[in-house]
This record gives structure tokens, C-alpha cells and sequence, in this order.
């Protein structure tokens, strides 16, 4: 089975709970829709579990682009005693107050090994991901995609195209695939029920705002089923 879920926020325990209540299997596949850090109090914990795991598979989100730029610098300070210019402390400042303390203790927490090891996964995720299942497309992102165009094929846009924009779940944005996307929790968008993933006209929001005591939402790809986690 293939499942999708978004902006965990270093909500562990829900996450765990996820995977047992689908009975996730080695041959099943989960998407993370980015945003697997910030504001919760385990996101270290969280990466290192999903690291570590080959059938889940993370696409990135504006939190974690913001944790990857700024836990460089860290580690750079950790490792090398380098000391990040006045603008990058400024930002790591701005950044912990919008979530990232937790993200940062975490972090200096682990040895060097297991630092780099962090850094690299955050490196190295997708910047979206298009699947088909049993005959449907699905087209996977963080958030919407800046300035798109359905004839600019995807591998040309910008990191920042697919992680700041807004999504709109009404607009058609391709004519052959549905897209599914995080970033904004759905009790922040008109028409949606609190706690619940939002289905729009041509795709879905499954940010349930899980770090802020709403549900932790998924979704199985193959037959639309819709969990909750709380």
C-alpha cells in the first residue's frame, strides 16, 4: 500500500501510532510531504527513524530547508569552531523562535558522525514526487509550486519553488494528475473541517496541524482511506 502524510513537526509518539494503526510493512511506501521538523520536541528522533527506514521516502519542506541551511552553520561551529557571520545568527535566531530551539538542541545532542548523517538526509530530499497508482497520477509536493506552468517540466523549478508557495486544492494545475500537498494546516483554510484533511476540487491538503494538538492525517493512495492520529 502507498501512503502520504505531511508536517509531522517532530511529533514522534503520533507518528509511531500511525504506523501501527495502517500496519505499515516493508514492502508498503510512505510519502512525507515535508516539514518533518520544527516545534515538536523529537524531531532528531524523527529523522533518525525515518533515515533509516528505505520504504519512506521525504520531500522537502520549508522547515527542513530551513534546518538543513541552518544546522550547517551549527555544525560547522560544533565541529570547527567557525563562527556563522552576524545575517546567519540573525536568521538561526529568527528560526528558533518560529520552532527550531527544539530542532537545535536536538541536533547538538548527537555525535559528529550522526550529524553529517542528519545533514546529508536533509540534503538529499526530494523536491516532489510524481507516482501513479493503480492508473492515477499523483503529483507529491510540500506546498504549491511558484509561478508554475504545466508545460515547465518540474525538474526545473527552484528548491524555493516547491516550499514557500501557497497551495490552492481548487486549481487545476495539471490535467492528468491530482496533487497532494502540506504546509498549510487545513483548520486555516475556509471550508475545511478542523483536524481533517481537505479535499479540493483538483487535489487535497493533508497539513491536520498535528504540532498544534490537531491530528496527525494520512492518506492510502490506492483507495482514498483517510486515517487520524491524535
Amino acid at each position: 500500500m502507498t501512503y502520504v502524510v505531511s508536517d509531522i513537526h517532530g511529533c514522534f509518539d503520533k507518528f509511531n501510532k500511525l504506523l501501527k494503526e495502517i500496519s505499515f510493512k516493508d514492502d508498503d511506501i510512505m510519502y512525507v510531504l515535508g516539514d518533518v521538523v520544527d516545534y515538536g520536541d523529537e524531531s532528531m528522533e524523527l529523522l533518525c527513524d525515518l533515515s533509516m527506514r528505505y520504504n519512506v521516502i521525504p520531500i522537502l519542506g520549508d522547515h527542513d530547508y530551513k534546518a538543513y541551511n541552518m544546522l550547517t552553520a551549527l555544525n560547522g561551529m560544533l565541529t570547527d569552531g567557525i563562527t556563522p557571520d552576524e545575517d546567519i545568527l540573525s536568521e538561526m535566531a529568527e528560526w528558533m523562535q518560529d520552532g527550531g530551539a527544539n530542532t537545535i538542541e536536538g541536533f547538538k545532542a548527537l555525535d559528529a558522525e550522526m550529524r553529517e548523517g542528519i545533514l546529508e538526509y536533509l540534503a538529499d530530499m526530494s523536491l516532489y514526487e510524481d507516482v501513479e497508482i493503480n492508473g492515477r497520477r499523483f503529483v507529491l509536493v510540500h506546498a504549491g509550486i511558484a509561478d508554475f506552468d504545466e508545460d515547465t517540466p518540474l525538474e526545473d523549478y527552484m528548491p524555493e519553488d516547491f516550499t514557500d508557495a501557497d497551495f490552492d486544492a481548487d486549481r487545476r494545475y495539471f490535467s492528468d494528475a491530482t496533487v497532494i500537498a502540506g504546509h498549510v494546516p487545513t483548520y486555516e483554510i475556509d471550508g475545511a473541517e478542523k483536524g481533517r484533511i481537505y479535499k479540493g476540487e483538483y487535489g487535497y491538503v493533508i497539513d491536520c496541524g498535528a504540532a498544534f494538538g490537531e491530528a496527525l492525517g494520512a492518506m492510502r493512495l490506492e483507495d482514498g482511506k483517510k486515517f487520524y492520529i491524535r
